[in-house]
């Protein structure tokens, strides 16, 4: 299966691993699986980490190279196709991150990975529950 990890599930399987559902680590950490990760994500923790959302033991773009190095990930390109796609996918609300995740889900056929009950409500691409 190739997983799209949203931003939150990233950074709870990094800090937070209690936070995420039986089925949810279970996919993670089999190794028949695809982890990919959208630069948006990047983008996304950068953000926290500066806003003081989250607490990184290091810089953020050291904290992140550190952890992509370690658990390497599949880049999720963020292409033309994806930003057209972003304003298209039908969802509920308009919070631009979500909107370029779930564009690239849908574009590259990835199952997204999510507690955002928002992101669960429509059909143009799979979605994998952390409950």
């Amino acid at each position: 299966m190739k997983l799209l990890l949203d931003t939150h599930i990233w950074l709870w399987a990094l800090l937070e691993p209690g936070r995420l559902g039986r089925q949810v680590k279970e996919h993670l950490e089999d190794a028949a699986n695809e982890l990919w990760l959208s630069p948006v994500s990047v983008w996304e923790t950068m953000l926290l980490a500066e806003r003081r959302r989250v607490e990184l033991e290091q810089p953020p773009a050291d904290w992140i190279e550190r952890q992509l190095a370690r658990v390497p990930l599949r880049d999720a390109p963020l292409t033309r196709e994806v930003a057209v796609a972003s304003r298209l996918v039908d969802l509920r609300h308009d919070d631009p991150a979500d909107r370029f995740l779930a564009a690239t889900a849908a574009v590259y056929g990835l199952t997204l990975v999510t507690a955002d009950k928002h992101l669960w409500e429509t059909k143009a691409y799979r979605v994998l529950r952390n409950r």
